[in-house]
């Protein structure tokens, strides 16, 4: 009866880890499948107002008299109309849109402030709870003046979303392919959109221990040029290879930012200068 009960005890213990994995995993992947579709709909918000922008400017211009000769203005650049997107999708954290062509890297980024950091680690758009979270600006950092450097952060996702594409940066065939990365701002204060492209400098490894790796989010603004070429030249010498891009001082520059597995608590860096 003894060895009976234990065997009893033990079902019910399995029983349940199983059914506690069970859920688990439901709602972890209920929670992705809900953030990809989110994030399918804002992508589809930022081109569906240029088409109803065109559409309204279209027919304006048909109901005009002679009197109006005057272009219209418009704020759509490279496909997308942040300024209607915003309209749509009222949120004080969005900053801007990070995207590579040809990957699935096409997402919004948020930032907030410093007291409420890394809100967007497990959160979407719309601040509700999600395994893969949002891409998300440093909360230190300067998004629209900028500052010298802005690092963004994003999960390394196993199904291949949100950074997950910067695991192809290792290899120098991504940068010799497809070297630049398109991040767009948007001032909901101000109503300004600045369409930016950068272009990487530098792929790197690195330990976000404590006292440990190379602090590449601490750099924010240089207070030199000596300062600025050092913390370039560190990019650029723990690089997986060389890109012949070097920023020059008074240039700008992103880092992007996601778990890196080969390390202990490792991160994959890809830097980039902007161009223009």
């Amino acid at each position: 009866m003894k060895k009976k009960g234990i065997y009893i005890t033990l079902v019910i213990v399995l029983a349940v880890a199983l059914l506690g994995s069970a859920i688990y995993l439901f709602s972890y992947f209920w929670s992705s499948k809900q953030n990809e579709e989110l994030n399918d709909q804002l992508r589809q918000d930022t081109m569906t107002t240029v088409a109803t922008t065109e559409a309204t400017t279209e027919a304006a211009t048909e109901a005009t008299t002679e009197a109006t000769t005057e272009p219209q203005e418009t704020y759509v650049q490279g496909g997308r109309d942040y300024k209607a997107f915003y309209e749509k999708n009222p949120n004080p954290d969005f900053v801007g849109w990070l995207r590579i062509e040809g990957t699935v890297l096409d997402y919004p980024v948020m930032q907030t402030s410093t007291d409420n950091a890394n809100y967007y680690l497990y959160r979407d758009y719309n601040g509700a709870n999600s395994s893969r979270g949002s891409i998300y600006a440093r909360e230190e950092c300067d998004i629209f003046t900028p500052s010298d450097n802005i690092t963004m952060y994003g999960h390394n996702m196993k199904d291949g979303s949100m950074f997950a594409a910067l695991n192809a940066y290792v290899n120098k065939s991504a940068f010799d392919n497809n070297p630049l990365i398109f991040f767009d701002t948007f001032n909901h204060k101000t109503g300004e959109v600045g369409y930016h492209v950068y272009k990487i400098f530098a792929v790197f490894k690195t330990t976000a221990n404590l006292g440990e790796g190379f602090t590449y989010q601490k750099f924010e603004n240089a207070a030199n040029q000596e300062e600025f070429d050092k913390f370039v030249s560190t990019c650029k010498s723990m690089s997986f290879y060389d890109t012949g891009v070097t920023p020059q001082y008074g240039d700008k520059m992103i880092c992007l930012s996601t778990c890196e597995y080969t390390l202990d608590n490792g991160r994959l860096v890809v830097a980039a200068v902007r161009i223009s």
